[in-house]
């Protein structure tokens, strides 16, 4: 199957990338699957530690798609995966300022930015999706609450709104 190119057109897109490639365990998963699909037994033979964590953040990248793996009759199906993607493009342009924004949200410790992440996450939960509204409460540029909304695990990014996260699984 051909592989497909990821299209990055938002500088706060960045944000959970670099972060996710910041592992090397991550990164090694996600090497694995860039030549065969694999399921989750598959990858932890191969790396040798659980890998639960690595499909995780791939899967809320969109790096990973999943199938449904029919194994040998009388065995329950398992699901196994694949990277989505094998090459990147990037189209966006942005200052310094923003940029600087951007790379400090993805490195910093969660925990130096917990405090502001979840002042925009109760700014969310009150009903304030629009990120115009949200960046005038915050006194913050839109690309920093794109970014920083990139870092929490309840939010997600909708275009100019942002949403707090369905549970699922």
């Amino acid at each position: 199957m051909p592989k497909r190119t990821r299209i990055i057109n938002d500088p706060s897109e960045l944000v959970p990338l670099l972060q996710t490639f910041q592992s090397g365990q991550h990164k090694q998963v996600f090497n694995l699957l860039l030549v065969e699909w694999m399921t989750k037994g598959d990858l932890e033979n191969k790396m040798g530690c659980d890998v639960s964590e690595s499909i995780t953040i791939l899967k809320e990248c969109g790096l990973l798609e999943s199938q449904w793996h029919m194994p040998e009759p009388g065995k329950k199906p398992e699901k196994e995966y694949h990277s989505s993607y094998s090459k990147v493009q990037t189209n966006f342009q942005c200052s310094f300022e923003d940029l600087s924004e951007i790379i400090m949200l993805t490195f910093h410790p969660y925990e130096e930015i917990k405090d502001i992440i979840e002042e925009l996450e109760e700014l969310v939960e009150k009903g304030n999706h629009s990120m115009s509204s949200l960046t005038r409460a915050m006194n913050k540029s839109p690309i920093y609450v794109r970014s920083l909304a990139r870092r929490s695990p309840k939010l997600t990014v909708m275009g100019q709104r942002l949403k707090i996260n369905e549970e699922t699984e």
